[in-house]
């Protein structure tokens, strides 16, 4: 792993680590030949032309899938799960939709911005 993102994951709390690890791990088992490194100041992991990235904020964990447009499905199957306009935002509290976020996943590095 890449020192930089190796330091954001090491800085990452004891309530958050378990959230934030399964999601790394969701992304590293699709993608484990995926390059680590920071952009917009938190992990990112590109393949195949795309990115999705993982950072965190004051009540969880939030997921990024860079360039595309990607969440209008899962905001309507989980409208519980707070979304930004390009972040998933979960809370510690929240299920991992696993499915719904592989896809999300796969079609950000595979069909980056929307294509």
């Amino acid at each position: 792993m890449n020192k930089e993102v190796q330091q954001f994951v090491d800085a990452v709390s004891d309530e958050r680590r378990p959230f934030y690890d399964k999601l790394h791990a969701l992304i590293m088992g699709l993608y484990p030949d995926a390059e680590g490194g920071i952009a917009y100041g938190i992990p990112t992991y590109k393949a195949k032309g795309g990115r999705v990235g993982l950072g965190y904020w004051k009540d969880g964990v939030s997921f990024f899938p860079f360039g595309g447009k990607y969440l209008d499905e899962f905001r309507a199957k989980y409208p519980a799960i707070k979304t930004g306009k390009g972040t998933i935002n979960f809370k510690l509290t929240d299920k991992i939709p696993v499915v719904a976020l592989k896809k999300i996943i796969k079609l950000a590095i595979e069909q980056p911005k929307g294509r």
